[in-house]
Formats: structure tokens, sequence, C-alpha cells
């Protein structure tokens, strides 16, 4: 791609949102500043950059004003995933301005570009016969059964606190505007896709793509995307410093590096990284790594810049 080092970095939704009292567009656009600037960190030092990011608190707010909407004035609600390509715009209008605001204070000249991303899955992947991700408000069981019967929803009742709608979690298999992201790239643009695992599309035959109700991880994503650029480092951004085998527990123990044979060990053990959190961000590593991938680091925002430096954060290597 270029002459410089190449990274992709994965940030999670959840970290434009510090808790539930810090939800509102000003408060994400805070957040997004803070990890735009560990980013410039990254930029400054040699990096070129494409950042995804994940968009499932977003997502659910968009779904819910569409449904009070709905409900309250007769408007019409907003699929799926047209829901997800309005949080690509909104969480990379932040994430651009930001970044383009924090590099032009260091004096870097370097522009930023957000690219609404489609990515493709395969119709038939088993995701579709096992809807399992849930997303939106919860219900009532009457009006569960009623957008089941009436719009083919499938619903699950979630652990006494109601009703929602699961959708299917399929793996991604291209990113549709590689070849912009890679232009932009070779240009030294920083570049934003992904966003949300991208906006899920399957392809209906002569490469014509509609979109479709279902939800990609975006670590897998950035996987994908990494895989495709070339890039010279996958950085999960999340809420961790490091990774810890037997997280929470009495035997918890922190890990600086492992390799891919002791991740893939690991994750196979089942009692080290938890199925919604840290568990598809090692699977996403291991994919990444398995298809030449050179090395992959996992630390939270604030700690880029060191563990970068070998300070801290863990290293996974082939």
């Amino acid at each position: 791609m270029t002459d410089k080092k190449l990274a992709v970095v994965a940030i999670g939704g959840n970290s434009l949102i510090k808790d539930k009292k810090h939800s509102t567009v000003e408060d994400q656009y805070k957040a997004a500043k803070e990890t735009t600037f560990h980013i410039s960190d990254m930029i400054e030092a040699g990096w070129d950059v494409a950042i995804g990011h994940g968009n499932g608190p977003q997502v659910g707010f968009i779904l819910r004003r569409s449904e009070i909407a709905a409900k309250a004035e007769g408007m019409h609600e907003v699929p799926l995933e047209v829901c997800g390509a309005d949080s690509q715009g909104a969480i990379g209008y932040s994430l651009q301005q930001t970044l383009q605001n924090e590099l032009a204070l260091r004096g870097i000249k370097k522009s930023v570009a957000t690219v609404v991303t489609q990515v493709a899955v395969d119709s038939k992947d088993p995701a579709f016969q096992d809807p399992a991700k849930p997303i939106g408000s919860f219900m009532e069981e009457d009006e569960a059964i009623t957008r089941q019967t009436e719009l083919g929803w499938s619903v699950v009742e979630d652990a006494g606190r109601g009703w929602r709608r699961v959708v299917p979690s399929p793996k991604p298999i291209e990113v549709l505007e590689l070849d912009a992201v890679k232009a932009l790239l070779k240009a030294g643009t920083a570049v934003i896709t992904v966003g949300g695992g991208g906006i899920p599309v399957v392809d209906k035959g002569d490469r014509q793509f509609a979109g479709i109700a279902a939800v990609i991880d975006k670590d897998f994503a950035s996987s994908l995307l990494a895989q495709e650029i070339g890039a010279d480092l996958l950085l999960i951004s999340t809420a961790v410093e490091k990774v810890a085998l037997n997280f929470g527990k009495p035997e918890q123990k922190w890990i600086d590096k492992m390799t891919l044979a002791e991740a893939k060990q690991y994750l196979a053990e089942g009692s080290h990284f938890a199925k919604g959190s840290m568990a598809p961000k090692i699977e996403a590593i291991i994919w990444f790594l398995e298809s030449g991938g050179k090395k992959a680091l996992i630390t939270d925002p604030e700690n880029i810049g060191r563990a970068l430096r070998g300070e801290t954060g863990t290293w996974i290597v082939p």
C-alpha cells in the first residue's frame, strides 16, 4: 500500500459511551475526541490507519427513536441495515472531525475520510438459521408475537426482562468499497470504514446487492479489512489494558504476549474469554494471523501509544 506502516484499528461502539449517564451526542463526541487523540499518537509515530468501529448502542438508539416515532406519529420504521448506515455516518463524522482537529493542532497535514461501507455476507451462512443477536427495545409478549407474525421477526424472551428481536450475525466475506479504501490509504488519507462491521448485504445474483437484517461483528469485519489491505497490524481497542486468562476469577492472569497456537489453545479451553466480549476479538485475530497477518494487539484507547512501544497491552503473533 505505502512505504509507511499500515494498521487497522478497531474501536468498540461502547467506547464512545462511557456509561448510561453519558450517552448524548455531545458525550459521544467527547469520547470520540479522547480516542482519536490516541490514534493521532499512532499517526505521529508513522502509522497509516484504517479505523473500524462498533455501533451497537448507537443503532439501538436509532431503532428506539424509530419505534417511538412510529407509535406516536405514524412515521415509518427504519430498517436495521439503514440504521447501520445512519450510524456509520454519525459516528464517522465524530471520529473524522475530532481526528482532523487533533492532527491540525499537531501540525500534521493529513486528510481524514469516512467511507459508508457495505460488507457482503453469504445468504447461506448458518447464522441465518439461528438468529441470536438481540437488537432494539424490549417488548411485551403480545407485541413480540404480532411483529413475529406480521413482519417475520425472530423474537426471544430475554431472562425475564421482556421480549426482544434477534437477528443473525453472519461472517463477513467481502468489503465492497475495498478499492476506494485502498485508494484513499495510498493517497495518505486516514480512513474510517467498516463501521459497525459494515452494512450487511447479500448478492442477489450478477453482483446485485441488497441490504439484509443482520449484524456483522466489527472485529471480524476489521480482521477481513486488515487481510485485504495487507495491514502490518490489527489493533483492537477495547475496555481493558491487557487480555487475561481466567478473567474475573481468583486465578486471573494478565498476558503480555501469546502466539497464534497459544491463542487457539486458550480459546478452545473455553474458560478464559467471554463469548460476548473477548472471545470474538481473539477469534478475529486468529483469522487475521492464519491468513498471513504479521501481528495483532489488544489494549484500551488510552494505552495505545504505550502498547505500541511494548510497554503494555497484549500482543498476539504467528
